[in-house]
């Protein structure tokens, strides 16, 4: 394949991935109404797990060795854990809107903690970007919470910062394993410690749910939980990790678009200020210099 083809390629990927990512939250705000926090948050990988042992079977994939499997906890304690757990949990109380302006954030700690996780000493830039940023988002949760940060605030905050480190630490694997397959390995090893909770809070009243929540759980775990990865780690292998990641700045804007068109919830100018804000933020913060430790010691 041609270097520009492979390129633009890779650009469709990432977009696919992104598009797909950008109706996680709209997808649990519909089925954590009908099957609850747990099955919702912890379910999905349960259902992937079903299908990503039949491709790592398939492609007679190598178990990852002990060295890499320790580091498979740390992406799956945030991608396959606590990601879905909190997001599913937030979702009880906040519209997919207000999620969308929280989740805004998580590209730059997913640089932050690229950046710690490399020896790297982050910028001025990079850290006044990441109050600005940090602090719009405050205030927005301020105000829509009638003078006072909410829990589920609280949880998606929490939940940004846990898929950051998973999203920096995954990067890292990547190059080891390759792209897809750390998404893979870490829903393995997520999905039978989660067997029995799962269990225990199924109920003959779920299947009595109407088929959006179904078709919305279903969508969790197929896609949001494996084939998004899948699309948005080929997109960047393909097209460039720099070039590629930068399509993740629309996901904000297309959550909140999905929100309204599947939702029905009504987005107000502010919603839409903030949400600017914080993504220039990120813009701004990803793209500060930063210096390595070993530099400035030897500088000192």
């Amino acid at each position: 394949m041609q270097g520009e083809t492979r390129e633009k390629l890779g650009l469709f990927l990432g977009l696919v991935g992104v598009i797909c990512f950008s109706l996680t939250l709209p997808s649990t705000s519909i089925a954590v109404e009908y099957f609850g926090t747990t099955v919702v948050g912890l379910g999905r990988t349960v259902a992937a797990a079903i299908l990503v042992a039949v491709v790592l079977i398939v492609r007679k994939e190598k178990l990852p060795s002990p060295r890499q499997f320790k580091r498979l906890l740390i992406v799956a304690a945030g991608a396959v854990l606590g990601f879905p757990l909190l997001t599913s949990w937030a979702m009880v109380s906040l519209p997919v809107s207000h999620g969308a302006v929280e989740l805004a954030l998580l590209p730059l700690a997913t640089a932050g903690f690229a950046m710690f996780r490399a020896g790297e000493i982050p910028s001025l830039k990079f850290w006044i970007s990441s109050i600005i940023g940090s602090l719009a988002v405050i205030m927005y949760a301020i105000h829509l919470g009638f003078g006072e940060l909410k829990f589920a605030d609280l949880a998606l905050l929490a939940a940004v910062l846990i898929l950051g480190l998973s999203y920096a630490e995954g990067g890292k694997l990547a190059k080891e394993l390759g792209s897809w397959q750390v998404i893979a390995w870490a829903i393995m090893i997520g999905a039978p410690f989660f067997v029995i909770p799962v269990g225990l809070n199924l109920t003959s009243e779920m299947l009595h749910a109407p088929i959006q929540a179904w078709v919305s759980f279903i969508y969790l775990a197929v896609v949001s939980q494996f084939l998004a990865y899948v699309a948005w780690y080929s997109g960047m292998a393909m097209g460039g990790i720099a070039r590629v990641s930068q399509i993740q700045y629309l996901q904000p804007f297309l959550m909140i678009l999905f929100a309204t068109v599947f939702l029905d919830e009504s987005i107000t100018l502010f919603t839409l200020v903030i949400a600017v804000i914080v993504v220039f933020s990120v813009i701004f913060g990803k793209n500060a210099p930063v210096s390595k430790k070993g530099a400035l010691k030897k500088t000192n």
